[in-house]
C-alpha cells in the first residue's frame, strides 16, 4: 500500500488510537482529577465516538494502569537496568537516577498523576494499592539497594534505610506535586519549580553530605 492509500491511513490511525486515547486520558485525569473524568471526556478528548475506548480498555480504571505503567513503571524498570550496569560510585547513581527520572517523567504531563494519587488514593483504594505496589514499594527497594552498595562499599556510614529513602524521594515528589499545582499559578513559583532540576541535585547533595562516612 502506498503512503497516499485511504486503507493504508485508516490502518495507521486504528492502531495509534490506543496512545491517543492514552494520552487524551491522562490530559483529562490531571486537568479534572480522577473521579471527576468520565470515559465520554476521555472519548471527546481522543476526538474518537464514546464507544471506542471501549474497544481497547475495559473502564477508567484500566487506563489509569496503562498510562502509570507505560511512564512511572516503564521507567522505573529502565533505571533497576541502570544500577545494574551502573560501575561508579553511589552517589553518582543517584545523580544519574534523579536526572533521568526528572527529565523522563518529573518535568512531563505523567507527572502530574503523582498529585492526583495524593488527592484521590483514600477514595480509591484499589487503585491506591495498585500504585503502590507496582510503584511505591518497588521505588523504595530500588533505592534501598543502592543505599546498600554504598554502606557495603564504604562510601556511605550505616543508615536507617527507611527512613533515608524518604528523605531521597521527598524533595522529587514535592517539586512534582508543586509544578502541578502552585507552579501553574502566576507569581506562585518558587525555588523548585523555577529550576527543578537544579533543586533536586542540590537536595540530593544535602543527603548525601549527611550520607558520607567520614
Amino acid at each position: 500500500m502506498t503512503e497516499n492509500c485511504p486503507i493504508a491511513r485508516w490502518r495507521r490511525k486504528k492502531e495509534a488510537r490506543p496512545a491517543e486515547i492514552l494520552d487524551a486520558a491522562l490530559s483529562q485525569f490531571v486537568e479534572k482529577g480522577y473521579r471527576a473524568t468520565k470515559m465520554e471526556d476521555i472519548a471527546r478528548a481522543a476526538g474518537v465516538t464514546k464507544g471506542t475506548p471501549y474497544l481497547y480498555f475495559q473502564n477508567k480504571e484500566e487506563i489509569f494502569k496503562a498510562i502509570a505503567r507505560g511512564t512511572f513503571v516503564a521507567n522505573l524498570q529502565q533505571l533497576d537496568k541502570l544500577a545494574d550496569d551502573f560501575d561508579g560510585s553511589a552517589s553518582a547513581l543517584l545523580h544519574h537516577m534523579v536526572a533521568h527520572w526528572w527529565q523522563e517523567v518529573g518535568c512531563s504531563p505523567s507527572a502530574g498523576l503523582c498529585k492526583l494519587m495524593i488527592a484521590e488514593a483514600a477514595n480509591f483504594p484499589e487503585l491506591a494499592r495498585f500504585y503502590f505496589e507496582e510503584l511505591i514499594a518497588p521505588s523504595n527497594q530500588l533505592l534501598s539497594r543502592v543505599l546498600q552498595r554504598g554502606i557495603d562499599s564504604g562510601e556511605f556510614r550505616a543508615v536507617p534505610l527507611v527512613h533515608t529513602v524518604d528523605a531521597l524521594l521527598a524533595p522529587l515528589l514535592t517539586t512534582m506535586i508543586f509544578s502541578h499545582s502552585f507552579g501553574q499559578l502566576p507569581g506562585c513559583c518558587i525555588g523548585s519549580t523555577k529550576d527543578p532540576l537544579g533543586f533536586l541535585q542540590d537536595a540530593l547533595d544535602l543527603v548525601l553530605h549527611g550520607l558520607k562516612n567520614n
